[in-house]
């Protein structure tokens, strides 16, 4: 439903397990790790536990997806709680074989043909049992039976066995010695942590097309850590039902008070074991990330368009001078003044508007300065000791026939 309003290729949060979404957290690399370097061994058993929902069945899902048909015979057997020969039959079924038989022996043949001619066509047998902590101890015990199959000392059956938290206890008893013996590896699903939590969400949302609509505010995801526990499937639930009220509600932004709504009524339906939150652990701001930049191309496309009209702009010849009836004159060329029509020019230069206090702030001439015509130069005498310069040289000028006495 909320997948097509947001225009989203599918539903990226449903509960049964995908191995199309699977997140390569910490703790899931290291079990693959594990359960890769085991099946490379070809023998013995495999152990992966962990609590419900934490993705071992995913887990399985995606290894076995890695493995090529031609080398590998895969049978993989959910129902456990039965006894040993019910769950005999329930193998022979798994790998396709008849299992309309009371006798044990005959199924037991079936296996053995089976297994061998895999061995010999370069296929390797591999038995994977879900749900395995439902397992009685002669269930067990006839498993470990089937993994005594041998040909030319090689294995011909390897079994994995994935389990709740309580499968580590059952293989770990005193009568179980035999089984905990021919484990190969064991490996511990651990929940996520508050950054792995965030990263599952965008993983999953990455993986169905997401554009960044609807908004998740960054103060969402410590509130969906806390109440699923760092669980996937828990983190699927919640989240589906946070994206169904913002679809039902047309937002285009999930924020805070939205999950408080909506974790209240997941509690309120006790669809989850966890108590509901406080208000404290809503009482954040609302932070979104930056959304995504327009492409290059655009940009590149916008600069392209910019250059084209300053190219035409520079290609548009000027628009001719009006036409009247005087011709235009050439502007004459300025002539800097001379020194015969310094004041003259100073005349013309006054006649410009007084611009008020701040134009005394630079150069107030615009003409040649009469002084830097004055020179001073060492070793001559003063030029303004000469006579009829100072003012009481008027005398001197008054009565020049005195020089002469």
């Amino acid at each position: 439903m909320y997948e097509q309003f947001y225009d989203l290729k599918a539903e990226p949060f449903r509960l049964s397990p995908d191995h199309r979404f699977c997140f390569n957290h910490r703790s899931y690399a290291k079990a693959k790790a594990y359960m890769q370097y085991a099946f490379q061994r070809a023998e013995g058993f495999v152990m992966i536990t962990g609590k419900p929902g934490t993705g071992k069945t995913t887990l399985v899902s995606d290894l076995v997806e890695s493995l090529r048909e031609d080398q590998v015979n895969v049978a993989m057997l959910v129902c456990t709680q039965l006894g040993a020969d019910d769950l005999l039959r329930m193998v022979a079924d798994a790998f396709g074989l008849s299992s309309n038989t009371d006798h044990k022996s005959l199924l037991l043949q079936q296996l053995t043909r089976l297994f061998v001619n895999d061995y010999k066509t370069g296929k390797r047998a591999l038995l994977i049992i879900d749900e395995a902590q439902d397992l009685s101890t002669a269930a067990l015990e006839e498993l470990r039976l089937l993994t005594n199959l041998q040909m030319s000392r090689q294995p011909l059956l390897q079994i994995f066995l994935l389990g709740q938290e309580e499968l580590r206890d059952i293989v770990q008893q005193p009568n179980m010695e035999q089984v905990h013996q021919r484990l190969v590896a064991a490996c511990h699903l651990a929940s996520l942590n508050e950054e792995e939590t965030k990263g599952y969400i965008k993983h999953r949302l990455n993986q169905v097309g997401w554009k960044g609509d609807p908004a998740i505010s960054n103060a969402i995801y410590p509130v969906i850590h806390k109440v699923s526990e760092g669980i996937p499937r828990r983190i699927n639930m919640i989240c589906s039902r946070l994206f169904l009220h913002a679809c039902v509600e047309e937002l285009h932004k999930i924020s805070i008070n939205d999950a408080k709504i909506v974790l209240g009524e997941i509690n309120q339906e006790q669809l989850t074991s966890k108590t509901m939150l406080p208000d404290l652990d809503f009482a954040v701001q609302d932070t979104y990330d930056t959304p995504p930049q327009p492409a290059p191309a655009a940009v590149s496309d916008i600069k392209k368009k910019v250059v084209d009209i300053s190219d035409s702009a520079r290609r548009t010849p000027p628009a001719p001078a009006p036409q009247t009836g005087l011709a235009i004159q050439p502007k004459p060329e300025e002539v800097p003044p001379s020194k015969e029509n310094l004041f003259q020019a100073r005349e013309l230069t006054q006649t410009e508007v007084y611009r008020g206090p701040d134009s005394r702030k630079g150069e107030r001439r615009s003409f040649t300065d009469p002084r830097q015509e004055v020179r001073y130069e060492p070793g001559k005498k003063d030029r303004r000791q000469n006579p009829g310069r100072r003012k009481e040289d008027k005398e001197v000028q008054k009565r020049p026939w005195q020089f002469w006495i």
